[in-house]
């Protein structure tokens, strides 16, 4: 005789309905122009307080952010940007300007207390630790464009930058390295391109 085993499910595991599944997932788009509907720093913060949560490896969580809000930042922000984003950047009412954090290692003391002799690796190992922060950093990018569509708001991430010049501009100490600018608002006249086609699963999955 086979014995069913009730296993509670913990309720943060639930699944999230339609709603939520389409803001942030089937139904999101990237964003290519903004209405000039202001977005409050109450706003931004909320997204950060959930894209914090992303795992990260060792709990490094090297991803930095810099929101850009003012006129003047905006302009030196467009600057660096490719020609074909200057407009989709000049529109946005905020930026964030994902970056890692070359010397995430010196807060592995609070991050990881069991273990803070792993930040003493990172600190003597160069290509382990930039490793770490380039991959960490970007799956932490990828909770931050869903933190943007969870909090009611429309993402623009690009990677068309001139990295090097923003880098001089923004991060002028050096220990900041810019990864992805995300422009976020809420959309504006024409916003979304025809979707392009996604790949079906049985073309990028495999069973065993």
């Amino acid at each position: 005789m086979t014995e069913t085993v009730d296993q509670h499910v913990p309720d943060q595991l639930a699944p999230v309905d339609e709603n939520a599944l389409a803001a942030l997932f089937t139904a999101a788009r990237t964003a290519n122009t903004f209405a000039p509907t202001p977005v409050s720093d109450q706003q931004l913060t909320d997204i950060w307080e959930l894209a914090r949560w992303a795992p990260t490896g060792a709990n490094t969580q090297p991803l930095r952010v810099m929101f850009v809000r003012t006129e003047a930042g905006h302009q030196r922000l467009v600057a660096h940007m490719n020609e074909g984003n200057k407009a989709k950047t000049s529109s946005a009412p905020a930026v964030a300007i994902l970056a890692v954090d070359t010397r995430f290692h010196e807060h592995m003391g609070t991050l990881l207390p069991f273990k803070p002799e792993l930040g003493q690796l990172y600190a003597t190992n160069e290509a382990i630790r930039s490793s770490t922060a380039q991959l960490n950093a970007t799956l932490q990018a990828g909770y931050f464009i869903l933190a943007v569509r969870a909090r009611g708001l429309a993402a623009g991430p690009m990677s068309g930058f001139d990295a090097a010049g923003l880098d001089a501009d923004f991060f002028p100490e050096g220990q900041w390295r810019s990864l992805l600018v995300i422009n976020i608002g809420y959309p504006g006249q024409d916003p979304w391109f025809d979707r392009l086609p996604r790949l079906d699963y049985t073309e990028c999955v495999r069973w065993e």
